[in-house]
């Protein structure tokens, strides 16, 4: 029985054995099985295959421009884009504006998609923030980037306001250079003048680094110090170009055309760009937006909206002159909304302002408190709709950006309203004046002879206190009423009157004329 046991362990083991070298031999042959040898040819490798995606950014940056940037982004990643290239062509803009599409672009699309800037023409001010908050730089040559040294509208800023304004944007430099590997001192060299930078080279990697001049390395073992080169002094804001960009590292590469980034992209990363990449452009929409919140044309959209407030007041009814008005008020709230200026709060009190306004002129009869109201949550609305703010955040400037848009925005408010006054004042001289507008204006010099003729309403300026007359069309409250021989615009004091009732005139604004119902119904 025990020689049993121990031959039975004896074949076990021969088996065991058996198995484990025929294992080793097929782990040995080659994939297509033409046995042992091999031709020395390297297997080449397989290419991942990707799609493209090039975001124009040009111009003035802008909260509506960050609007069009994230919205061209959002279409191209749902149409499969892995790589997404921002083609920046632009000399700066509004910091917050590009604060927004620098977090957008670190801390959303970082995360998705690889981010490239390919700066066309310039990269200057904002627009360099911008290109560092994407993954990669690639410059075309001969163009340049940098230059973010913040300025404001119509003054200098010193001391304590120009290094808050500062530290913020130099913050902003300093996260792209964590998150992308850019040099740090040379990012906050575009925004601050005071800072010096060296180039170092490191005697144990070979490579150069860059120091502050306060922050030079003192290791002479490590370090190259006494062929340290000065990039930039204490006294220069940092622009580089293609070229220098690329030798210090800003850049990854200079190319000569668009396409040369996707090459570049390609070799660097080891895929193929499956078809024609994708060009999204802002749209006529987007660019109309913009130029409607320029301050040349909102200056002339409030005039327009004030003249035609005053000659709607001036003319019997409700024509053009109310029509325009209305339609200049919705594109002033619209543009500024789409523009993401205004939240639904600003637009509230607008509103709110002008139900008021429109109560204390046809509802209730002289200007009191509704009106008073009203002008002022509109003027309220107006200026809130000049800073940005987020949802349930009061539009209080915050800062000096913040203030530079406002002061902007509040210029040309008062354009606006200075137009409107010089205008408005030619338009009561001279309209009644041209036969194509003497119909349209109530004036002084309206005769009952003429109202009798054509029909047409005159102005209160012939009637007075106390006179009676016959309601000829229902006041709802603003209709007609006959006094003597004579038509005029009347507004009831309340309610609705109803056509052939007897009234009094009960209060007279200039061309605005308040009756009640008599107490003695005449006969008609």
């Amino acid at each position: 029985m025990r020689f049993m046991r121990v031959l039975g362990r004896f074949i076990l083991l021969l088996c065991l054995a058996a198995t484990v070298a025929m294992g080793a031999q097929e782990a040995n042959l080659p994939a297509d099985g033409s046995g042992g040898e091999s031709d020395g040819t390297v297997p080449a490798r397989e290419l991942v295959q990707a799609r493209g995606a090039v975001v124009v950014c040009e111009g003035m940056i802008d909260d509506g421009l960050f609007q069009s940037i994230r919205r061209r982004a959002e279409s191209a990643i749902a149409g499969g884009a892995g790589y997404l290239v921002f083609e920046i062509s632009t000399y700066g803009g509004a910091v917050e504006a590009a604060d927004d599409i620098a977090k957008y672009l670190i801390l959303d699309l970082g995360k998705r998609v690889r981010t490239v800037a390919y700066v066309s023409t310039e990269a200057i001010s904002a627009g360099a923030l911008i290109s560092v908050s994407c993954q990669d730089i690639v410059m075309l040559a001969n163009t340049t980037i940098g230059a973010c040294a913040p300025i404001a509208l119509g003054a200098e800023l010193k001391g304590v306001e120009r290094e808050k304004v500062e530290s913020f944007i130099r913050a902003a430099f300093m996260r792209a250079a964590e998150a992308n590997g850019y040099p740090e001192a040379l990012l906050k060299a575009m925004v601050t003048m005071q800072i010096e930078v060296y180039r170092v080279r490191n005697t144990t990697t070979g490579q150069w680094e860059f120091f502050e001049g306060d922050g030079l390395p003192r290791d002479p073992n490590t370090y190259d110090l006494e062929n340290k080169e000065l990039i930039c002094a204490d006294d220069e804001i940092l622009t580089l170009t293609a070229s220098q960009a690329k030798e210090h590292g800003v850049a990854r590469a200079v190319v000569a055309g668009r396409d040369e980034v996707f090459a570049f992209l390609a070799d660097r990363d080891g895929v193929e760009f499956v078809g024609e990449p994708a060009v999204l452009r802002t749209t006529w929409s987007e660019e109309m937006v913009r130029w409607l919140n320029s301050p040349v044309v909102m200056s002339v959209l409030v005039m327009v909206a004030l003249l035609g407030v005053y000659l709607e007041l001036s003319t019997p009814g409700v024509g053009l002159p109310g029509l325009a008005a209305v339609v200049c008020l919705a594109v002033i709230i619209g543009s500024k909304y789409l523009h993401g200026l205004a939240n639904w709060v600003e637009v509230a009190v607008l509103l709110v302002g002008i139900v008021l306004l429109l109560v204390e002129v046809f509802v209730l009869p002289g200007f009191g408190i509704a009106g008073t109201l009203g002008i002022a949550c509109i003027l309220a609305g107006l200026l809130g709709m000049l800073v940005k703010n987020a949802p349930g955040e009061l539009p209080i400037p915050r800062g000096p950006e913040d203030w530079n848009v406002f002061a902007a925005g509040v210029l040309s408010l008062a354009a606006g309203f200075a137009g409107f006054v010089v205008l408005a004042m030619l338009s009561a001289r001279f309209l009644p004046r041209m036969r194509l507008f003497s119909g349209l204006l109530l004036t002084a010099g309206a005769s009952a002879g003429a109202s009798e003729a054509t029909g047409q309403s005159v102005g209160g300026s012939d009637l007075k206190v106390g006179d009676r007359g016959v309601v000829v069309s229902t006041l709802r409250p603003v209709g007609r009423a006959r006094f003597a021989d004579r038509l005029a615009d009347v507004v009831a004091r309340a309610g609705i009157v109803e056509k052939g009732t007897a009234v009094e005139v009960d209060e007279i604004h200039g061309n605005r004329v308040v009756v009640k119902v008599a107490k003695v119904k005449q006969d008609t």
